[in-house]
């Protein structure tokens, strides 16, 4: 069974930075693609970043330029690097992995969530 543990929010003054971590931890699966989504109270959950094993990333367009998504393969560990911080960046952020299991089936598996508030 795959599993993600996320660390790293807090509370944070605008233009402010924090730096999200998600450690993948099971075995047998191979990761196909790592994300950060986040969920502001009252609205839909929204995808952040994505990193494809590869290296690959995609940003959404509100945060490029003040968000960095990278990855230790070696660790099974993505990291969101936020900088510029405003108070619309304030929610949960959840981590997200999509991995091939044993059968080479394409799984999913989200983290807890680690709340981020961006505040004076």
């Amino acid at each position: 069974q795959v599993q993600l543990v996320e660390s790293g929010g807090g509370l944070v003054q605008p233009g402010g930075s924090l730096r999200l971590s998600c450690a993948a931890s099971g075995s047998n699966f191979d990761m196909d693609r790592m994300g950060w989504y986040r969920q502001a109270p009252g609205k839909e959950r929204e995808r952040v970043a994505t990193i494809t094993g590869g290296g690959g990333t995609n940003y959404a367009d509100y945060v490029k330029g003040r968000f960095t998504i990278s990855m230790d393969n070696a660790k099974n560990t993505v990291y969101l690097q936020m900088n510029s911080l405003i108070p619309e960046d304030t929610a949960v952020y959840y981590c997200n992995l999509d991995y091939r299991n044993a059968f080479r089936s394409l799984l999913g598996v989200w983290g807890q969530g680690t709340l981020v508030t961006v505040s004076s």
